[in-house]
């Protein structure tokens, strides 16, 4: 009996080392192919790429995953010690494997498999396992995934400190709301920094990551409290607070308010999506979506929203002025009218426009419903808010409100300040338009409008719209001539002209007046906008130099050499054009448009900066009585600083005397063009001072004509000064710098001839050489054809180039 016994032991025995062997064996085995634990030593998680504004104020972000990256030494005690109480409360005393939560895990899952429950198999992961299954492994729910884990999470314990463990940890776990870290989910759950938690807040939040959609604060409210609730008592009994605040915590309410969007400028749509189309094409999705990347644009918010209130507010007065085009849709009311324009949604970068529907109709007024501004579960919400919409505040429409509306039509609505409870009828207008601001001296963006309405277009017409400039073109004709011996007092002739072309065709340029003016100066033609003076003038001077000078300029790439371009008949977009005003406003001295002044990668190092100018001296480390750094503009000079001076003085004349009068009303030396394309396609009026640089583009997208009041003076030039009058409001008017070695001579505008200064005469620029005509040579004239520049009379038959 006894050998017996001893023989089943011996056999018992073997049995146990073979199974001991088998398990060591199915270890090692495993722990042969365990994936590299170090690269958690590199960890560089998916981060949230941020962009601000010039001053800072947050634009947008763009993440795949919204995490923002907190170091361990910045997270407060209080959020690791709830972490730590509800997930591993012997954290800092383990290994990286609890082993009577192992024990009791294996326990559980032989009772499942032995009852034959079904369910995924009960864990008993530490943090430390938590990080290596997150970073490392699958979620599959498998003995091999969990030996795997267990592995791991020896390996990490006796390679990374519990501080780089709980920092990999707290940053890479998932919270809801796509909210990847726990500064995020502090970001997106309470609007808050971390430090700024209550406890009760920070107990929530680490209720979250065993399941974020069970403890969903609006779905799931009471779930959700019983599980912070669990969170508390497990800090108390963990010693980490005391009943009295355990208590208090929990009385409080989930007051869970979803992070929104408030630092979101709503006039900034267009800007903001140009900016990420840039970063797009510079560092790829991976870099911009996960990147980190801090970005510091040249958006200025104030100038931001009065371009936006400008460009909307000239598009929508010259939009009804064509009249009323009917609702939005038409809908039955039903019993519950709230809920049935709630479908309709309402331009979010719009926010003083509201969508309405009409619930009763009179003659000239109509009851209108304001749509509900929020909504439970998809649904609107409670509120119902009616107001009236009076005919006698819309001049605009046909003499009765009842010819235009009718019960259950949906609406744009804008309250009228100042009467509670009216109402003004609004429409999208058809017309569309741009508005570029900058800085003159450095090219940075202050504002950018692409449209009426990102929500309703996202084309963007600053940077993607390529149309004809008109007139707007023609101070570039005129400062290739000045910078290529013309003076302001050089004459050419304005009298019909004929162009034969190469197939044969002909073109007879003509004036917008359709009338002809004889002799004139360049300023003169400047201010006045003469095609047919210009077109005479680009002839003179050789088509292949203006082309250059437009390349030069940055308006074209290529511009076809033929006389038409001369007249802006080739197509660009308003950000060219601004840019290429700015160049002469800062004294020829190329300027290159940007929206971004700064990059800085995760680690703070700047990747990019605007400013590529050179700086002799700026970066020592201390003053010891040196010089200032002096700053080496190594920017091209397309111009020369002279001729940007002349031409800059000739488009002051386009606002004091010329086709821009309107504008004079700033009260400030202000230079500019306007820009009227053929058939009154499109309006431009480009202008700056010496501390803004600014660009307006009106018209139709798929191009037509807008009726023969839709000049660049009548409709795009009072955007500019609407704009540029709240802009500027509070600072000193400021001359445009003549540059040193230039001479000012009181001319005759139309013969250039030296003039006693008088109401008739002008103050010209010169160059040194140059000065009022003696003689005067007209461009356009044959030699041998006599003419009286006084009287004005002149041979209009003649040719080019005569001496008198």
């Amino acid at each position: 009996m006894l050998r017996l016994l001893g023989w089943f032991f011996g056999f018992g025995m073997f049995m146990g080392l073979v199974a001991i062997g088998g398990v060591g064996y199915i270890i090692w085995t495993i722990s042969e192919d365990l994936p590299d634990y170090t690269v958690l030593r590199d960890y560089q998680p998916p981060i949230t790429s941020r962009v601000h504004a010039a001053n800072g104020q947050l634009l947008a972000e763009f993440a795949r995953e919204r995490r923002l990256f907190q170091p361990i030494e910045t997270v407060p005690a209080q959020v690791i010690n709830a972490f730590v109480a509800v997930e591993d409360k012997a954290f800092f005393t383990h290994g990286g494997i609890a082993y009577d939560g192992v024990v009791r895990a294996l326990r559980d899952n032989i009772l499942q498999k032995i009852g034959g429950r079904s369910g995924p198999l009960v864990g008993a992961s530490t943090i430390t396992q938590q990080v290596a299954k997150n970073f490392l492994l699958t979620n599959e729910q498998t003995w091999d995934r969990k030996i795997r884990e267990a592995l791991l999470a020896l390996k990490i314990e006796s390679t990374f400190s519990k501080e780089k463990i709980l920092e990999l940890y707290l940053n890479e776990i998932f919270f809801g709301f796509n909210s990847y870290g726990i500064a995020a989910a502090a970001m997106n759950y309470f609007d808050k920094a971390l430090y700024e938690l209550t406890l009760s807040e920070t107990a929530y939040l680490a209720a979250l990551p065993k399941g974020p959609a069970n403890y969903h604060p609006f779905r799931h409210p009471e779930a959700a409290i019983t599980r912070r609730n669990h969170v508390i008592n497990r800090m108390l009994e963990e010693g980490y607070v005391t009943q009295e605040q355990a208590d208090i915590a929990k009385a409080d309410s989930l007051d869970v308010v979803p992070r929104q969007n408030n630092t979101r400028i709503d006039s900034a749509a267009y800007f903001n999506e140009e900016v990420r189309r840039q970063l797009l094409s510079i560092y790829g999705e991976d870099k911009l979506y996960g990147g980190g990347l801090s970005v510091r644009t040249t958006l200025d918010p104030r100038l931001q929203t009065l371009a936006r209130n400008a460009l909307i507010k000239g598009l929508v007065e010259f939009d009804q002025t064509k009249g009323y085009r009917g609702a939005i849709k038409n809908l039955e009311l039903g019993d519950d009218w709230g809920e049935t324009v709630f479908s309709v949604e309402p331009l979010w970068d719009v926010p003083e426009w509201k969508v309405a529907i009409v619930l009763e109709m009179e003659t000239n007024e109509a009851k209108i419903g304001i749509r509900p501004s929020s909504a439970t579960n998809g649904k609107a919400s409670e509120e119902r808010i009616t107001a009236q919409l009076p005919g006698g505040e819309m001049r605009w429409l046909a003499p009765k409100l009842n010819r235009v509306l009718e019960v259950g039509d949906v609406i744009f609505v804008e309250a009228v300040e100042g009467k509670e409870g009216i109402f003004t009828l609004k429409q999208i207008p058809k017309v569309e338009g741009a508005l570029v601001a900058m800085d003159p001296r450095t090219g940075r963006v202050f504002a950018m409008v692409g449209g009426f309405s990102f929500a309703n277009s996202q084309f963007n017409r600053a940077t993607q719209a390529l149309r004809q400039p008109g007139s707007s073109f023609k101070p570039i004709v005129y400062a290739a001539a000045l910078d290529n011996g013309y003076t302001p007092a050089s004459v050419v002739l304005d009298a019909p002209l004929e162009i034969i072309n190469g197939d044969g065709s002909r073109w007879r340029p003509s004036n917008y007046s359709n009338q002809f003016y004889g002799p004139q100066t360049l300023r003169r033609g400047i201010e006045r906008s003469r095609n047919v003076m210009t077109v005479r003038l680009a002839q003179d001077i050789g088509m292949p130099m203006v082309a250059e000078y437009a390349r030069m300029f940055g308006i074209y790439d290529e511009l076809l050499p033929v006389l038409a371009m001369a007249l802006g008949a080739g197509e660009t977009t308003d950000m060219r054009m601004t840019s290429a005003f700015a160049t002469i406003a800062n004294g020829g001295r190329r300027i290159v448009p940007t929206l971004i002044d700064r990059v800085q990668d995760r680690t703070g190092a700047t990747i990019f900066r605007h400013d590529e100018r050179l700086c002799d001296g700026c970066t020592v480390e201390s003053w010891e009585n040196q010089a200032e750094p002096l700053i080496i503009d190594n920017r091209e000079q397309v111009l020369d600083p002279m001729t940007a001076y002349q031409i800059t003085s000739m488009m002051e004349g386009v606002v004091q005397r010329g086709t821009a009068r309107s504008v004079a009303s700033l009260g400030r030396p202000v230079a500019g063009k306007t820009g009227t394309s053929s058939n009154y396609k499109d309006a431009w009026f480009i202008g700056f001072t010496p501390e803004m640089a600014v660009g307006i583009y009106v018209g139709f997208d798929i191009p037509g004509s807008m009726g023969r009041s839709a000049t660049g003076g009548g409709l795009a030039a009072p955007i500019f000064t609407d704009f540029m009058k709240s802009a500027l409001a509070g600072t000193q008017p400021t001359p445009f710098p003549i540059p040193a070695g230039m001479t000012q001579v009181w001319i005759d505008p139309t013969s250039g001839i030296r003039a006693v200064a008088g109401s008739a005469a002008i103050l010209e620029g010169f160059k040194p050489g140059t000065g009022p005509n003696l003689v005067t040579s007209v461009i356009g004239v044959d030699s041998n054809a006599f003419l009286n520049i006084e009287a004005g009379n002149v041979d209009v038959n003649a040719g080019r180039g005569g001496l008198f």
